[in-house]
């Protein structure tokens, strides 16, 4: 499994990447702007990912705003829906605003930090990432 992690703080970043490293490569990115980027990049050498994992308050570019822009990336190369990358939004919003929000983005998954592994990587099994 290929992996995005967005997040702009660096104990964060390592805390996902601890918990996924098991499980294939992680790249990382501290805004939306470097993530659209990363994923920009990923796509035109063929080798997407499968899961990023998105915070949504950000510097630069935020989370929800980065949502719309990697979905329209996938959007332009006709990604059918079911091969486009699984999109986690990682916060500390847990207004039901800010979920909807995600949700009506397009996102796949929503978890609320601080992030427990057990439950990160239950949703993993429910996105069909891992076994």
């Amino acid at each position: 499994m290929k992996t995005l992690i967005v997040e702009d703080d660096f104990t964060g970043r390592l805390l996902l990447q601890q918990i996924l490293k098991d499980y294939g490569s992680s790249d990382t990115a501290v805004n939306g702007v470097e993530a659209v980027n990363a994923m920009s990049i990923a796509l035109e050498a063929g080798d997407p990912y499968d899961l990023i994992c998105l915070d949504i308050m950000m510097p630069e570019m935020d989370g929800h705003s980065a949502l719309r822009e990697l979905r329209m990336l996938e959007e332009i190369r006709n990604i059918a829906p079911s091969k486009r990358a699984k999109i986690i939004m990682t916060t500390a919003l847990a207004s039901m605003k800010d979920v909807m929000a995600a949700y009506h983005g397009m996102c796949d998954g929503y978890m609320v930090k601080p992030i427990e592994k057990a439950k990160f990587i239950r949703e993993l099994h429910n996105l069909g990432l891992v076994k």
